[in-house]
């Protein structure tokens, strides 16, 4: 396996603001692995749709029969594929998948974006994608899914943390200093 990748976690409640980030690494020359969609595929496996109950039920079923880092596991092969050096790893769940990822890449360092459950709940009954949550109760169930699992560890032992609550450009701008000193720390 490719140890010199500098490989960067990114953790956040959902409708946090991954996506964006995501998306300000992509243009800072990032390859890309989701950690949900390795449970999006299990689904498909499965013959399961991608509601918010059946990613659920599934995500903690993997971690039930093969232990809190088998997403991280998983999601490996997938690191090494890919052909930059630079890689951000999204959607971190918990510190035995941060774990994980030291193991294998020394070059490793964790994000956390954060945003008010308001802002996040906005966000994603707006967005619609398959699995968002079409009304409050719902939003709530995921959370707590998500906290269940050790989201809010990973984001509290996170190097950086960003918040956003503020315009598109002020984020990108926060995310875009935030990946600079990574950077400047390993890739030296």
């Amino acid at each position: 396996m490719e140890f010199k990748k500098l490989v960067v976690g990114l953790a956040g409640m959902p409708g946090a603001g991954k996506s964006l980030v995501v998306y300000v690494a992509k243009e800072m020359m990032y390859g890309v692995v989701v950690m949900g969609d390795v449970v999006r595929e299990e689904a498909a496996k499965r013959g399961l749709d991608p509601t918010p109950e059946n990613l659920g039920k599934i995500m903690l079923e993997l971690r039930h029969k093969e232990g809190s880092s088998v997403i991280a596991k998983r999601c490996l092969p997938k690191i090494q594929e890919i052909r930059e050096s630079k890689v951000i790893v999204d959607g971190i769940r918990s510190l035995s998948e941060v774990e994980e990822f030291k193991k294998r890449f020394p070059h490793f360092t964790l994000i956390a974006i954060h945003s008010s459950p308001e802002t996040r709940f906005k966000r994603l009954y707006h967005r619609q994608r398959s699995d968002d949550p079409k009304n409050w109760e719902i939003f709530q169930e995921r959370d707590t899914r998500e906290l269940s699992v050790g989201l809010g560890e990973a984001m509290a032992m996170a190097e950086y943390l960003i918040v956003n609550e503020e315009n598109l450009d002020v984020v990108k701008g926060k995310v875009r200093a935030v990946l600079r000193k990574v950077e400047e720390k390993w890739m030296k």
